[in-house]
C-alpha cells in the first residue's frame, strides 16, 4: 500500500483548492491566501515594472488647477468665453483629461460653467456680484478679525509682516495673478489663527470667487498697503482703526 496517497500537509499547503469545473480557484501570480476578485482576470500577468503610480495623475491635475486659477485670476482666460478641454490640454502640454478634471473642480468654485458638448465657459461676474461677494466676506472675516485682534499677542501679528510686504511687492510688478495668491497668503494666514480649518476654507473659496478681472497696478498697491496698515494696527492694539481698515477693506473689494 502507498502511504503518501494524501499529500502531506506541507505539501497540501501548496495546492491550490479546486473549483467545481476541476480549475484553481486562485489564478497563478494571485498572490497566495488573497481570493480574485470577481471579473479579475489576471491571466498570469506579472506588474509592469515602473507602472505609473496614480498619485502622479493627481499631481499634474493640481498643477492645471493651480495653473489655470492663474491665468483667471491673471485675466488671460476671457470671461464669457468657452474653452474645450483638448486645447487647454495643448495650450499646457498634457492631454485632455486632467484638465478637463480640473475643469470640473472650478465649476463646483464657480469660477466656470460647463457647457455641454462644447467645453467650459469663464463665469463673467458683475459688479453687483463682486458687491455681494464682498459683503459675505465682510460678514465671515471682520467678526473674526475683531475678535482675534482682542486676543492674539502682538509678536503674532508682527510675524506675518512678510506676508504683507509680500503683496505689496506683488502689487508692484502690477501682475494680477501674482496679486491673487499673495493676497490669498496673507487672508489666510490671519485667518488661521483662529484656529478653525472650515472658517479658513470657506473664507478662501469665497476670496477665489470675489477676484475681480479689471482694475490696475494702482488698485492692487492700494489694496496691499491696507494690509501692512491693518497689521500695524494690530501690532498696536488699536481696534477701532482695525474695524474701520478691515471694514473698509472689503467695502472697496471688486
Amino acid at each position: 500500500m502507498n502511504r503518501r496517497a494524501h499529500p502531506a500537509p506541507a505539501e497540501a499547503a501548496r495546492v491550490p483548492a479546486q473549483t467545481r469545473s476541476g480549475e484553481p480557484a486562485r489564478e497563478a501570480g494571485h498572490p497566495a491566501g488573497v481570493p480574485a476578485a470577481r471579473g479579475e482576470h489576471t491571466h498570469g500577468e506579472r506588474p509592469i515594472p515602473g507602472a505609473r503610480p496614480a498619485v502622479q495623475r493627481a499631481s499634474v491635475r493640481g498643477q492645471i488647477l493651480d495653473a489655470l486659477r492663474t491665468a483667471l485670476a491673471g485675466g488671460e482666460l476671457t470671461p464669457g468665453e468657452v474653452y474645450s478641454a483638448p486645447a487647454l490640454g495643448e495650450r499646457f502640454g498634457v492631454s485632455a483629461t486632467p484638465v478637463r478634471e480640473a475643469m470640473q473642480q472650478l465649476a463646483l468654485e464657480g469660477a466656470v460653467e460647463v457647457v455641454p458638448n462644447r467645453g467650459f465657459r469663464i463665469v463673467r461676474r458683475g459688479a453687483r456680484e463682486l458687491a455681494e461677494l464682498a459683503e459675505v466676506r465682510a460678514l465671515i472675516e471682520v467678526p473674526v478679525v475683531m475678535r482675534l485682534a482682542r486676543s492674539v499677542p502682538a509678536e503674532r501679528w508682527a510675524a506675518l509682516r512678510p506676508l504683507a510686504e509680500e503683496t505689496v511687492r506683488a502689487a508692484a510688478l502690477g501682475c494680477r495673478a501674482t496679486y491673487a495668491e499673495a493676497d490669498r497668503a496673507f487672508h489666510r494666514a490671519v485667518l488661521a489663527l483662529a484656529g478653525n480649518e472650515q472658517l479658513v476654507q470657506i473664507a478662501e473659496d469665497l476670496q477665489r470667487r470675489a477676484v475681480p478681472l479689471h482694475g490696475g497696478r494702482a488698485d492692487l498697491v492700494a489694496d496691499a498697503g491696507e494690509h501692512a496698515a491693518l497689521l500695524d494696527a494690530l501690532i498696536a492694539g488699536e481696534l477701532d482703526v482695525v474695524r474701520r481698515l478691515v471694514a473698509g477693506h472689503f467695502a472697496t473689494a471688486g
